[in-house]
Parts: C-alpha cells; structure tokens; sequence
C-alpha cells in the first residue's frame, strides 16, 4: 500500500486534492470510508452533460479530465468508474458490479442500470457508491447479512435475495424498504456502455427528463429537480427557481461548484 502522497502518481494526487483528502493512505477500512465520505461531499452527481446532447464517455482519461481536472460531477457509471480507478491505484482490490436500483421504481422488477463497487478492505468486502443522487451511505457498507449500519439519523443493512442477490435497504417510515441489488458477477467496463447508452438516450430513461444534481454538504444536502434548486439544513429547507441563466449558472456554481463551458 502506498502510504506517503509523494509516492503517487500526480493525477492520484490531484483526484485526492479534488475530494479534499489528508488522511493516510495504509490501505484501511478507515481510510475507504473516509475517501467514500469525502466524494460525495465535493463531486456532485448530475445529469446535466445529457441534457446538454454532449456524448458522455467511460473512458479513465476523459472522467478524468471531466470530472478532476474541469471539476464536474457525473452519474454512477462515471463516477463509480472513475472512483473505482482511484481505489485501485491506491492499492485497494475493486469488483465492479451490476445493480437494479428499486427506490421509487414504478414497475418492478427494475433493469439493471446502476454501477457499484465491492472493495476489500482489511479483510472484508465492502459496498462502495459515490453515484446515487439520492440519500445513500455516505460510508462503506460490509457485506455481511443483516448488519446494521447507522449513519447519522440513517440506517442501512443488506440482505440476501434468491434471485436478485444483495438487497441494500434502508429504515424509512417504520419498515426496511428496499434501494438497491446486486449480485456478485464482476463486470468488465465495456460492459456498462450498453446501459449507459440506454439512460443517455432512452425516451424513458429519468436522465432525460429534467436537470437532476445532488451533493452532500456539512448542513445537509444540496440538490436540484428540473428547475427547482433545493437547499437542505437542519433548519429546513430552502427552495428556489433562478429566473435567468445568469442566475442559474451563479447557482450551480455556488452550491455545486459546476461551471459549464
């Protein structure tokens, strides 16, 4: 394991300057979960290259430039691509996977549409996701049946499905319902182009159907739907519509930290 940041490489070093990390680097359960907390308080998630009809690519190098370097964000199959890079280059052993992302889905059984990583990390497996705009685990979760994992006022454990493998779940309104699954398959990266494709370009795909961006944020969360911004505190929450694109543009910058070119 890289333990000392002159060791890595100065793109390993820029990703880590991107997501504001100090923290050591040996490797550690500790260490993953900070990294994860991290991402999804500076990358936001966004769909907003889609709507924009520019092409989006899952290539190391052009997520890389986009995401880094331009200091976009993206959605799980860029952003879970390209953390998983960085992960690997970090010393960590990364499994990429397949998932079906349950929340809200109208007409279950849902498609497989979503990318999740499995890392190891001191000698367990871990649940690792920085490509959710919705409320998720801000840190890894262990692969272990029905262990329970408080975050803050949130609570996840995973179960297991005969069919649709890992079941990620979440304590809402009394009940365990269900966010995600996904079986353990490993999967190549062109094997996420296929789905990628789908949700850029599909009539019903959610991704084309309006602006869509979420991060993470000391106070709560900041997030966007269609045109309606959303600040969320410990105060509440405060909503608001930009009325020109000065405004807007102001807006993303401010509570994203997005200036689109």
């Amino acid at each position: 394991m890289y333990d000392h940041r002159a060791n890595l490489k100065p793109e390993v070093r820029a990703y880590l300057d991107r997501i504001g990390y100090n923290g050591p680097l040996d490797g550690s359960a500790d260490a993953l979960a900070e990294l994860q907390n991290c991402h999804l308080h500076t990358v936001p998630y966004e769909n907003l290259d889609i709507l924009r009809r520019t092409p989006l690519s899952l290539d190391v190098e052009k997520l890389y430039e986009k995401i880094v370097i331009r200091r976009r964000g993206g959605y799980c199959f860029e952003l879970n691509a390209l953390f998983g890079w960085l992960l690997r280059e970090l010393g960590y052993a990364v499994t990429d996977y397949f998932a079906r992302f349950w929340r809200d889905e109208p007409n279950p059984p849902p498609k497989r549409r979503h990318h999740v990583l499995g890392v190891e990390a001191g000698g367990d497996i871990y649940l690792c996701d920085v490509g959710v705009g919705g409320i998720v685990p801000r840190r890894p979760i262990r692969i272990v049946e029905r262990l329970e994992h408080a975050q803050g006022n949130e609570l996840y454990r995973l179960e297991r499905d005969s069919y649709f493998g890992w079941m990620l779940c979440e304590w809402k309104h009394g009940e365990w319902s269900r966010l995600y699954s996904f079986t353990e398959e490993p999967q190549l990266p062109q094997d996420y182009v296929m789905a990628s494709y789908w949700c850029e370009h599909a009539p019903d795909s959610i991704f084309v159907s309006g602006a869509m961006a979420a991060i993470r944020t000391k106070e709560g969360r900041n997030t966007i739907a269609g045109d309606e911004f959303r600040i969320f505190t410990s105060e509440g929450v405060q909503a608001f519509k930009p009325q020109t694109k000065e405004e807007y543009d102001e807006a993303l910058k401010a509570y994203f930290g997005i200036i689109l070119d």
